[in-house]
């Protein structure tokens, strides 16, 4: 790692722990009704366009529109999203402490404008880092470029100058693309081992 000055956290799935079943699984009586509704119904893709800055509102009132039979259980979706998150990655926040000792932290997520405020207000690793840029307050979403170049606008980054960590390899891609360093950090990464080596938590 050559002239590293900034480290860039992805948050869900690097930081904090959220997924729709910590919510679902104590409203479903069996995991197969379960899957059927988030695979299906609130899935991955429609969460997606919220990260991308279409309102809640909306989002749930279509969604009930096109499916009534589940008006209740969309409703939960937004209506009790904390209960979506499972908490934080105790291993990975550990290290933004001794990490700012040396660098800027940043935060660059997909996440929707409206329910990052009740992460922010619930954890308090947000208060170190330098910088975020949610995909949801600028209507752009990773692996669009244009948001990593918002990041590196709004806080005068240089790409080589910066490594980038993320959970998917889609955004690790385009982040190398536009010239930062990168950890993918897979189910098989231990951070703090692959920053050891890299020598940066000396």
């Amino acid at each position: 790692m050559q002239q590293l000055k900034n480290i860039i956290f992805d948050f869900g799935g690097v930081l904090i722990d959220w997924n729709p079943v910590y919510l679902y699984k104590k409203i479903f009586e069996t995991e197969e009704e379960m899957n059927y509704f988030l695979e299906n119904i609130c899935t991955y893709d429609w969460n997606i366009l919220q990260d991308a800055g279409r309102p809640i509102s909306i989002a749930t009132a279509e969604k009930q529109a096109e499916f009534p039979e589940y008006k209740d259980l969309i409703a939960m979706y937004y209506g009790r999203w904390t209960e979506m998150v499972g908490g934080l990655f105790e291993e990975n926040v550990k290290l933004i402490k001794p990490l700012k000792k040396k660098y800027k932290i940043y935060g660059l997520t997909n996440w929707s404008a409206e329910t990052i405020p009740m992460a922010m207000e619930r954890y308090d690793f947000f208060d170190d880092l330098d910088g975020i840029v949610v995909s949801g307050a600028e209507k752009l979403i990773k692996p669009d470029k244009k948001l990593y170049q918002v990041l590196i606008d709004r806080y005068s980054i240089t790409p080589r100058e910066s490594l980038f960590i993320d959970d998917n390899a889609k955004n690790i891609a385009a982040a190398i693309e536009m010239g930062f360093q990168t950890i993918h950090l897979t189910p098989d990464t231990n951070l703090e081992e692959k920053l050891n080596e890299l020598r940066l938590l000396d």
